[in-house]
């Protein structure tokens, strides 16, 4: 037996460990934060991160997170906002299973996080540095831990040598950054971690994405002169806005298919601006322009419509371009479309545009005096639209307000370019309507179904503003990021797992604006219940004998605070005289650096 070596460094500047050399190829890739929850796996990586404080402008910005939830969504948000991956670090088995419903999030959400986790150690009696030391050791040994997240990654390994570190931390992001993008995993031994290898380095241009192309001439062709011959065009989409060139690029197709709409049905991006007169807004798969359709364009989306609620005409003709037509990792799934394509969404829209702006043929069609009737129309169809969100958005007379109005409040009293990051579940479509996002990247919405994302997604997408801000001004300090608002449901904000959000933005200086949604329990479940069983037993009983019901309320701004050690601005609103002030006085603290929660009692149904 070999004796195990009882330092951790070398003698040799040329030779370093494979974890310092797993956070130079993070770094070289373009991954500038890594959220981390330390465990018995981790004593090489440790020693990395401390050497890597010598040398902070070469080295990831590590952030605490104890909890997993929070740290891969804190990920999650920041990649969504900038396309830039970022990294997560777990503790073996048991930390990548407290990754949870995040990595779902991530990968529905298409946002790309690289996780990596320890694994127990491989020998017994010492043979290596990093051989077990510990009685947990033997209990956290499990046949294949990456098969846990294998499911919902785009790419899962285990590292088996430090010498190729680079290689598999490179091959890794090119899964998380190549379309459709998502999370990765990867996993190594506390002796691979600990190896020690020569220093090297990868030439980073031999590592980039794939790149995806373009429609063929034929494609061009056929969707292009089908929008022009179309009565009632109308667009699909969901995910297309992630790249901040498409709202701009769907404006530019509106106004050259004079009558064409655009549906967004994911809700993940802010894929088409509230001030066109083509919008129509969010709705999940359900909305009357999908049965009025003669010509549909399905664009980048997962769920263009529900067919049991909503369904196309038999004569509409349909198209699909996505990153992922075929929706891989979906079971069951299927389009009645005429054509799918698999292209970037921005180079298709481009193509689309420019052929029916330079084809006389098309172009004939596009233009007269029905195209002008069908302009006037779609503006005068947007302005009742408009006025009929603004109505049902009224406060009630008994003093008590609903998620519409407040979200109106909200849009006029915070800065024009804020950031909403969105999980309000049952209301969402309230808040989508009132808001009426118009700025590209400024409306993030989960993408998933893990409720909780948006807690450590709120942060993440702070720190990206900050992050950003900080470069445009070239490093200077004191550079403030983009305003953030998380706006969440009551039950979603205790699966957020609130007492680590709120600690990490205390600890990192990253002040959002929480406005929790208080319904006083869960309302999907009733929702999902009435669609199967409308005339059920469950339809006539409370929300308490249904186990939705939270009662009594917990005070939400209260747990919020307690995390932050008392420095955070906590409110709750119950009425509407009290709601412009109380949400000032939140808005100024968070503006002058410190988080706040406004816990704000909303009526149901609007």
């Amino acid at each position: 037996m070999s004796s195990q070596p009882t330092s951790s460094s070398s003698s040799s500047k040329e030779m370093y460990t494979t974890s310092s050399a797993f956070f130079e190829a993070l770094f070289s890739a373009g991954v500038t934060h890594v959220f981390v929850n330390l465990g018995s796996d981790h004593p090489s990586i440790i020693e990395a991160m401390v050497l890597g404080k010598s040398s902070p402008s070469t080295f990831p910005r590590i952030i605490t997170c104890p909890n997993e939830m929070v740290a891969m969504s804190m990920a999650d948000g920041f990649a969504r906002l900038t396309g830039r991956a970022q990294a997560v670090i777990v503790h073996v088995d048991v930390g990548t299973q407290g990754l949870g419903a995040a990595v779902h999030n991530s990968s529905a959400g298409r946002a790309p996080v690289l996780v990596f986790a320890g694994i127990s150690p491989i020998t017994i009696e010492g043979e290596l540095r990093g051989s077990r030391t510990e009685y947990i050791h033997w209990i956290q040994d499990v046949p294949d831990q990456k098969q846990i997240v294998g499911q919902y990654c785009r790419y899962a390994a285990e590292l088996k040598t430090g010498v190729n570190v680079k290689q598999m931390v490179n091959r890794a992001l090119q899964f998380a950054t190549s379309q459709p993008q998502g999370p990765v995993y990867l996993c190594g031994s506390r002796e691979v971690m600990e190896m020690e290898i020569p220093r090297y380095e990868l030439n980073q241009k031999h590592w980039k994405p794939v790149e995806l192309g373009a429609l063929g001439k034929g494609a061009v062709e056929e969707i292009a002169g089908a929008l022009a011959n179309a009565k009632k065009p109308l667009v699909v989409t969901g995910y297309a806005g992630r790249n901040h060139a498409i709202p701009g690029a769907l404006v530019e197709l509106a106004n050259t298919v004079k009558g064409l709409r655009v549906l967004d049905t994911g809700g993940s991006d802010m894929c088409f601006p509230a001030d066109h007169p083509g919008w129509l807004g969010l709705r999940f798969g359900n909305d009357p322009s999908v049965a009025e359709a003669d010509v549909i364009l399905v664009l980048d989306c997962d769920v263009p419509w529900i067919p049991t609620q909503m369904k196309p005409s038999k004569e509409a003709r349909i198209f699909h371009v996505d990153v992922d037509p075929l929706k891989q990792v979906m079971p069951v799934f299927y389009l009645e479309a005429e054509a799918r394509y698999r292209a970037d969404p921005l180079t298709a829209v481009e193509q689309l545009t420019d052929k029916l702006k330079t084809d006389e043929g098309l172009k004939k069609l596009l233009e007269g005096e029905e195209r002008e009737k069908r302009w006037k129309e779609l503006q005068e169809q947007h302005k009742l639209k408009l006025e009929e969100i603004a109505q049902r958005a009224q406060p009630l007379e008994n003093g008590e307000y609903g998620t519409g109005h407040l979200c109106r409040r909200l849009r006029a009293l915070c800065p024009e370019d804020t950031i909403w990051a969105i999980e309000a579940v049952t209301n969402t479509l309230f808040v989508h309507d009132n808001l009426q996002p118009t700025l590209p990247g400024s409306w993030i919405n989960c993408g998933g179904g893990g409720l909780g994302w948006s807690g450590g997604g709120a942060l993440g997408i702070k720190l990206a503003t900050e992050v950003e801000a900080k470069a445009k001004a070239k490093g200077e300090e004191g550079k403030k990021g983009k305003f953030v608002v998380q706006i969440v449901g009551d039950g979603t904000f205790l699966f957020s797992v609130p007492g680590s959000v709120y600690w990490i933005s205390k600890r990192y200086g990253i002040p959002v604006l929480t406005i929790v949604l208080n319904n006083k329990g869960w309302n999907a479940p009733r929702r999902s219940l009435l669609l199967v069983h409308p005339d059920g037993l469950g339809s006539k009983a409370s929300n308490e004998d249904i186990n939705i019901e939270f009662n009594p309320s917990p005070d939400y701004a209260g747990i919020a605070k307690a995390a932050a050690g008392g420095d955070l601005f906590a409110a709750r609103v119950d009425k509407t005289a009290d709601l412009d002030r109380v949400l000032k006085e939140a808005i100024a603290a968070v503006e002058g650096g410190q988080g706040a929660v406004v816990d704000c009692k909303v009526a149901m149904g609007s």
